[in-house]
């Protein structure tokens, strides 16, 4: 399965994303690569640091080239795609070949406003058939006062295209630390919030297949 990680807007954290579901799939055992489609790449750089330090399990992240419309379904793994506005070339042939989209989406309306250009450019892509297209909350209100989040998923929800899943990732110091020293947050802190979070997260998009 080829999926998407994507967003327009910046600091969405699709490359936290990317990575620590890149890490829970090669601990259950399956096939992974990823492709990092942002020049910034963010996600080659944590795989990179997570080598040096020694980590495992480890997955290939590859950099993007003139044969990715070629690349990217010759694969029989799991295939996480990073991709970022940076790169609109990239993000097109990623688009035309997902089977899911997962959108990433910071509770503002800045956001809501990004995530339906992004719908616009898969649809445009995508004129037949849409990919499975699938968003949740990220970097969420911790505060059970700020509604901001709550808003959010409602403004999501009347997006037809769109599925919006329950379980929501945290603004949680747990993802800068975790991501800087090369370790998903479940590998940092087992019993942390951003764990259980990011956990609730994988289970959703892969059936409930527990990590092993």
């Amino acid at each position: 399965m080829i999926t998407v990680i994507g967003n327009l807007k910046g600091g969405a954290g699709k490359s936290t994303v990317s990575f620590n579901l890149g890490v829970w799939l090669a601990m259950t055992g399956r096939s992974v690569v990823a492709y990092d489609l942002d020049p910034q790449m963010t996600l080659h750089d944590v795989m990179t640091i997570r080598e040096e330090e020694g980590f495992e399990p480890l997955f290939p992240v590859y950099l993007p080239d003139s044969q990715l419309q070629q690349r990217l379904p010759s694969h029989n793994d799991e295939v996480l795609v990073d991709v970022g506005s940076a790169n609109i070339d990239g993000m097109k042939v990623a688009l035309s070949l997902a089977d899911r989209v997962l959108i990433p989406v910071p509770p503002s309306q800045a956001d809501i406003w990004s995530t339906q250009r992004f719908l616009r450019i898969v649809q445009e892509v995508r004129p037949q058939e849409l990919p499975e297209m699938v968003a949740f909350i990220n970097r969420a209100d911790t505060h059970h006062a700020v509604r901001e989040s709550d808003e959010a998923a409602a403004a999501l929800s009347t997006i037809p295209e769109i599925s919006v899943l329950d379980c929501r990732l945290g603004q949680r110091t747990g993802f800068r630390r975790s991501f800087s020293e090369g370790l998903a947050v479940y590998e940092l802190e087992p019993r942390g919030k951003a764990a259980m979070e990011t956990l609730a997260l994988v289970n959703a998009l892969y059936k409930g297949k527990q990590k092993q």
